[in-house]
């Protein structure tokens, strides 16, 4: 059995924007350092302007070199340390960082080839969920090509992409390119736009829960009320560091909801049914989860790289260690879920 790590972070460096070629010079992100009232000094990203925290969630018992991928080694061999065979990459930059979306664009073709270049030294276990220019739905589709030929088991979305839903039909064409490269689309915690994003902000966590985590659960219910899965039969979905408690609520008020509606309701499991693959947290209540996700439809992930509500480390260990879940089942989300979900054969 494979360790495969549905859920790991790389944080942008210096060097992630070296592959910004032919493009406004003025669009590459600078690093700028601001003095706090307690005198420290903190790091940002500029771009243009527009400031973003440079490392704002870091764990700190992940090396800078393995986070940033300045030493491949060292992260590889930091997952053998924590018995992981596989990591699939998530970014750290989850917000929208500028309101023109050909800098957008620009920036994540470059990232893509800063984990091209990674998962081309990291000797197959850096796998990498792929960022796509979305001004240009039909340069995004070229954009998946390039990343599916250079390690990428993912296209990742955020739950709102500037004035747009998921369902809207302008994704429609990025939806079938991933369905034709085997690609699932992948919804980790974030909020792509930068209204709602000030909108949420208001509580004393920065609203990060409103903004990353129910953002999230929304999209999921929206995709499925839309009948995306149904458009695109072949497509598979990912909902990433947000925990698995909620799939009881959100299933059983599908489930009320389609037959409020008179809409047919699958016989097989919601989740099974629609491809939908949910990463779970270790200190979830996976045996009720399970009840309503399947077997087959949940993973776990160790937000390496991070310090937040979601980071466990040996996420992996623990779960094999809580005695509630079956070995079996413990197996098929450490290995068998997570190569169904990324269309990952080798590990």
């Amino acid at each position: 059995m494979a360790v495969i790590d549905a859920d790991a972070h790389v944080h942008e460096c210096e060097h992630t924007w070296d592959f910004m070629n032919g493009v406004d010079p003025s669009w590459r992100p600078q690093i700028v350092r601001k003095e706090g009232e307690d005198g420290s000094t903190r790091e940002f990203w500029s771009f243009n302007g527009n400031l973003r925290p440079k490392g704002g969630n870091v764990g700190k018992v992940t090396p800078a070199p393995a986070r940033e991928l300045t030493d491949i080694g060292l992260r590889l061999r930091q997952m053998d340390q924590l018995g992981v065979d596989v990591q699939v990459l998530y970014p750290s930059l989850l917000t929208a960082v500028s309101d023109d979306p050909a800098v957008e664009g620009a920036l994540w073709k470059s990232y893509n080839r800063w984990l091209a270049e990674a998962w081309t030294q990291g000797q197959g276990r850096l796998r990498w969920v792929a960022r796509v220019p979305l001004d240009d739905v039909y340069a995004a589709t070229a954009e998946l090509r390039f990343a599916k030929d250079h390690g990428a088991c993912g296209v990742f979305m955020r739950s709102v992409e500037g004035s747009r839903l998921l369902p809207d039909p302008y994704f429609f064409p990025i939806y079938e390119e991933a369905s034709a490269l085997d690609m699932p689309i992948c919804v980790h915690a974030s909020l792509g736009n930068s209204a709602l994003v000030d909108l949420l902000s208001q509580d004393r966590d920065n609203g990060n829960f409103l903004k990353f985590k129910l953002s999230v659960i929304g999209a999921f219910h929206s995709l499925l009320v839309s009948g995306i899965p149904d458009a695109f039969p072949k497509l598979r979905f990912g909902f990433v560091e947000v925990s698995s408690d909620w799939v009881p609520y959100v299933v059983r008020e599908l489930q009320k909801r389609f037959l409020w509606k008179g809409w047919n309701l699958p016989s097989e499991s919601i989740m099974a049914r629609n491809r939908m693959f949910v990463a779970s947290q270790v200190d979830d209540d996976i045996p009720h989860v399970l009840r309503y996700a399947g077997e087959g439809n949940l993973v776990i992930g160790t937000d390496y790289g991070h310090a937040d509500t979601s980071t466990e480390l040996v996420a992996h260990r623990k779960l094999a260690q809580r005695g509630d879940v079956d070995p079996r089942v413990v197996e098929r989300m450490l290995d068998d879920n997570p190569r169904a979900l990324y269309g990952i054969s080798e590990a």
